[in-house]
């Protein structure tokens, strides 16, 4: 069964989102920047799950200023620019660091760190 996902267009619901994923679950950190991620650069669920460390982060840590992905549905080139997120992605780095997690995906299961979650997870 296809599960239909629509965007928040209540800001209060927005906001109580935004308040509580951080440190509602053990990946609340994870969960949140997923959440931040796709809320900034509009992709679609599959593609932010999908997204490489190295796709957003520089060697040293730091965040790239853009990404360069094709869509995984349309294979369309999409350039994302990774400022109005940039302070999300380095306390999700630090989060990374701190909880031990080493893997290539951006957001990696908790579970198997060499697969990344599935929109199941997210969903």
């Amino acid at each position: 069964m296809q599960q239909i996902v629509l965007p928040i267009k209540d800001s209060n619901v927005l906001k109580m989102v935004q308040d509580t994923l951080p440190d509602s679950f053990r990946a609340g950190r994870r969960n949140y920047t997923i959440f931040q991620v796709g809320k900034a650069t509009l992709l679609r669920v599959s593609d932010v799950m999908t997204l490489k460390k190295s796709d957003i982060y520089n060697s040293d840590g730091s965040v790239k200023h853009t990404a360069f992905i094709h869509d995984k549905k349309t294979g369309k080139a999409n350039t994302l620019y990774l400022k109005p997120v940039q302070q999300d992605l380095l306390q999700y780095h630090d989060w990374l660091v701190q909880e031990n997690i080493n893997s290539e995906w951006l957001f990696p299961s908790t579970s198997h760190h060499n697969r990344h979650i599935t929109e199941q997870t997210v969903l």
